[in-house]
């Protein structure tokens, strides 16, 4: 098995961030994938087959903290292979989730501001 993972402290609620989940059509404003199984308001997770027997999991998670929501996203990679290919297509994939992340956590703030204007 190999692992990524990521988390931002947004002063969003939890309610804002599953909006943006929530809304597929809006993910290509903040995430370069295409994910499509959600679970609750609080995480979803997404699967993958990848090459050479392995599967990539993406995990999708909110808490609230003291002044916002922890948002989280988490890659796993398992199977045959994965030791062997996880750092290399985990690795190119996982430089990718701070942004996602970061861009996610951006929104709620974007879209207020268009509601303002």
């Amino acid at each position: 098995m190999w692992k990524f993972e990521h988390s931002v402290i947004t002063d969003a609620k939890a309610e804002t961030i599953w909006g943006l989940y929530s809304n597929i059509d809006t993910w290509k404003e903040w995430d370069e994938f295409v994910h499509v199984k959600l679970r609750n308001k609080r995480n979803f997770t997404a699967e993958r087959a990848g090459c050479a027997g392995i599967s990539i999991s993406f995990s999708h998670d909110m808490d609230p903290v003291e002044n916002g929501t922890r948002v989280n996203h988490t890659m796993i990679i398992t199977g045959p292979n994965a030791e062997t290919l996880g750092p290399q297509i985990g690795g190119e994939i996982s430089q990718r989730i701070p942004h996602t992340v970061e861009s996610l956590c951006g929104w709620p703030e974007k879209l207020n501001s268009r509601l303002c204007d």
